[in-house]
């Protein structure tokens, strides 16, 4: 199986072989659509896919591929020389490394073929009926809207009992800081959610987020005893006495409150 260099949740989940066929199929087509960097990197990876049909679709994808703006982020400082040595092997042309830095279209895919979201959810109403409906569909089906669809429906897909479809969430070119932060204070949210929200070095820039994970019991506690350090002196007062969080959290934010003198 070819390298694309690129480590993230959505791709080790394929890495790892834990989709189902109908899934790597539509990501093959091009239909599931995260950021380029990832798309690149999934298309990759199902070059190669022991399933011929999907290894014909995801090189079919490649071959499609818009040419000027691939070679443009094929370019950049940020994609993984894997990438860079596998589509010039294809013939793609690359120009020296950019140096400036990630566009803002980076998060939006080089391709997306995905057309066939549900139309009854195909709003921004967000109705019991809408959340019922929502909740029966299959994988397949959660997936494609957690790529496309609301801020609402991204809310409960987050929730979603299928490690895949709440990973897919997180992948969403759509998917913005607020909501991340909202996440973090959901309580039905997984650990494995928090996981990943814990590792992206660039949504710990946010402070909400970082305090919002410290303080849901769900987070890693790998994951919130390196937070923690970061909380200003209100929110470590306020974790000392939460009984929500692990008794550890509350016993370091005392020995952190009484080594600044903020106790």
């Amino acid at each position: 199986m070819p390298d694309p260099g690129l480590r993230s949740p959505l791709v080790d989940f394929f890495r790892r072989g834990e989709v189902a066929r109908d899934v790597r199929l539509l990501a093959a087509q091009g239909a599931l659509a995260p950021r380029a960097q990832e798309q690149l990197a999934l298309l990759v990876l199902l070059s190669d896919d022991g399933d011929q049909e999907i290894a014909d679709a995801a090189i079919a994808t490649i071959d499609s591929l818009p040419k000027a703006p691939l070679r443009s982020f094929l370019s950049r400082t940020d994609t993984p020389q894997e990438l860079r040595v596998f589509f010039g092997s294809r013939g793609v042309e690359l120009s020296a490394p950019a140096a400036a830095p990630p566009a803002p279209d980076a998060d939006e895919p080089l391709v997306d073929t995905l057309t066939d979201v549900p139309e009854e959810l195909d709003s921004d109403e967000n109705g019991p009926e809408d959340r019922k409906l929502l909740s029966s569909l299959p994988v397949l089906q959660k997936m494609k809207i957690a790529m496309k669809g609301t801020r609402e429906q991204r809310a409960q897909l987050v929730r979603d009992t299928n490690k895949l479809v709440a990973c897919a969430v997180l992948a969403s070119p759509k998917l913005t800081e607020p909501e991340v932060e909202t996440f973090t204070k959901m309580g039905n949210v997984s650990e494995d959610t928090l996981r990943i929200i814990g590792n992206n070095r660039a949504w710990l820039k946010n402070y909400g987020i970082v305090s919002g994970l410290t303080r849901h019991p769900k987070t890693p506690p790998v994951i919130s005893m390196q937070l923690i350090h970061r909380l200003n002196e209100r929110d470590l007062k306020s974790l000392m006495t939460d009984r929500n969080v692990q008794e550890g959290l509350r016993v370091l934010a005392r020995k952190l409150a009484v080594k600044s003198g903020k106790l």
